[in-house]
């Protein structure tokens, strides 16, 4: 699939009309050298941008004359030091017909032009820079010095393309899919894999090598770890034992930079032992109440909470956790086992728009994010809109250094039964999760490629 020039144009349009005046900048990511200069980090264009402009190339830059109705990329052609290099591109007039924009000049016009329209007593806006190379660029061409360009970045810049690129559109949801029926087949390798004596090296090879026949790439760095209660490890040292669980979270990115974003668990012996059972079916059951919530209007916070009260609600019944599980859910007492926020949205960043500020993308404008722990890490909480694209991903996490430091600290001991878990702390974690877009009346999982969820959609996995 491709996004066509007139889809770009209509956004930008939009842009416009939604911002009603001023001068909008958009700076392009730049190629980072990993060691020295000409050794660089893979690639990656800045998701606005691409959202925008559609230019997957190095060194341009973007401006939106609203005043003036006018769109400019900025940039420099090839020499032929380059093409030698890296090939023949289009030249930077060829690239913007790609994408609807009819002007474009050398990237040394940018500051005169920013000069120009400051002179003209046109408002500049622009976001909030996540790069080191862009705050020294934005530094020299505005004179705003780094530490104060977040507070000079325009809020409502932000919200307008917070509002625009939260909504997916069907063009969108296809290229997701994509990514999603990609994520899929990774995460099926993994079940296949996953026995006594390989090591989480190999299956995380094996996982990136499907994305790479596919000709696509890893939408984040690949978790595959027998040590699920850390929560992002990336190491893969470690050889997987009978008895163990091991845990994939890992998702595809498109060559137009849709991702999807899986998770999975499974046992590494051939069964879930009974105790591997008992934690696993209590995960479904918070996930699937998680999901009963997905509708038009209710605020993903109660999704969270859903899911939360039947984590709390099984803990209960195995003995670790006492008194009321809604309200442990309420206070945050069930987060000893689910320190995470349950989901996030999801498009052309895997967590989407998260350099914009979880505030402006996760959360209304009456909504303020907790600092409580575990709350804290609720990446979205607001009501749900048809056209939301997000992930469902509790967890159940076994934490010795967490639990050491609750109990040291006796925090809801009305509701935690620190004495039960001494025989709990080589549990380790477990999750599963699955991507959700919400329509007209509900909420439709997709992706065609279905992963497993239940125990035995995970043993027939691992048996193929």
């Amino acid at each position: 699939m491709s996004i066509g020039k007139e889809t770009y144009a209509s956004r930008r349009a939009e842009l416009q009309r939604r911002l009603g005046s001023g001068l909008l900048l958009f700076l392009g990511n730049n190629e980072v050298g990993m060691n020295y200069a000409d050794n660089t980090y893979h690639f990656r264009q800045d998701s606005t941008f691409l959202y925008y402009f559609g230019l997957d190339f190095s060194g341009l830059a973007a401006v939106i004359d609203i005043d003036e109705d006018r769109t400019i990329v900025f940039g420099n052609e090839l020499t032929i030091d380059d093409i030698v290099w890296t090939g023949i591109q289009p030249t930077l007039s060829e690239k913007c017909r790609m994408v609807g924009v009819e002007a474009s000049q050398p990237l040394s016009a940018l500051k005169g032009y920013l000069e120009q329209s400051k002179h003209k007593g046109q408002p500049l806006h622009f976001l909030p820079p996540y790069r080191g190379d862009h705050q020294v660029w934005l530094q020299e061409l505005t004179g705003i010095a780094p530490a104060a360009q977040p507070s000079s970045a325009s809020v409502p810049l932000i919200k307008a393309i917070v509002d625009m690129r939260n909504h997916k559109s069907e063009d969108e949801l296809e290229e997701i899919e994509r990514a999603i029926d990609i994520s899929a087949e990774m995460h099926l390798t993994a079940y296949r894999m996953a026995r006594p004596g390989v090591e989480e090296s190999e299956i995380a090879a094996a996982v990136a090598a499907v994305a790479t026949r596919h000709g696509e790439t890893l939408a984040f760095p690949t978790i595959a770890t027998t040590q699920g209660q850390v929560l992002h490890n990336h190491g893969f040292i470690h050889t997987l034992h009978a008895g163990e669980l091991f845990l994939l979270d890992a998702g595809a990115e498109t060559k137009l930079h849709y991702a999807g974003d899986l998770s999975s668990t499974m046992p590494v012996s051939d069964q879930f032992s009974s105790r591997q059972a008992e934690i696993y079916e209590i995960h479904l059951s918070s996930f699937w109440a998680a999901v009963d919530c997905l509708h038009p209007g209710t605020p993903f916070r109660t999704a969270h909470i859903a899911a939360a009260t039947k984590i709390a609600e099984g803990m209960k019944s195995l003995g670790l956790m006492k008194g009321d599980p809604a309200e442990a859910a309420e206070i945050g007492a069930y987060a000893l086992f689910f320190p995470c926020g349950l989901g996030h949205m999801m498009g052309l960043d895997v967590h989407d728009m998260e350099n914009l500020g979880e505030q402006y993308v996760g959360y209304s404008d009456d909504m303020v994010k907790s600092t409580q722990f575990g709350f804290k890490s609720l990446r979205l909480a607001r009501p749900l809109e048809p056209g939301f694209v997000f992930t469902v991903e509790p967890g159940i996490y076994f934490i010795p250094e967490l639990i050491d430091r609750w109990k040291s600290e006796k925090r809801f001991e009305d509701f935690i039964c620190y004495d039960k878990l001494d025989s709990w702390r080589d549990f380790t974690g477990l999750r599963n999760e699955l991507n959700y877009v919400i329509t007209a009346d509900g909420a439709r999982l997709l992706g065609k490629v279905k992963k497993p969820m239940s125990i035995a959609e995970v043993m027939e996995a691992k048996n193929k």
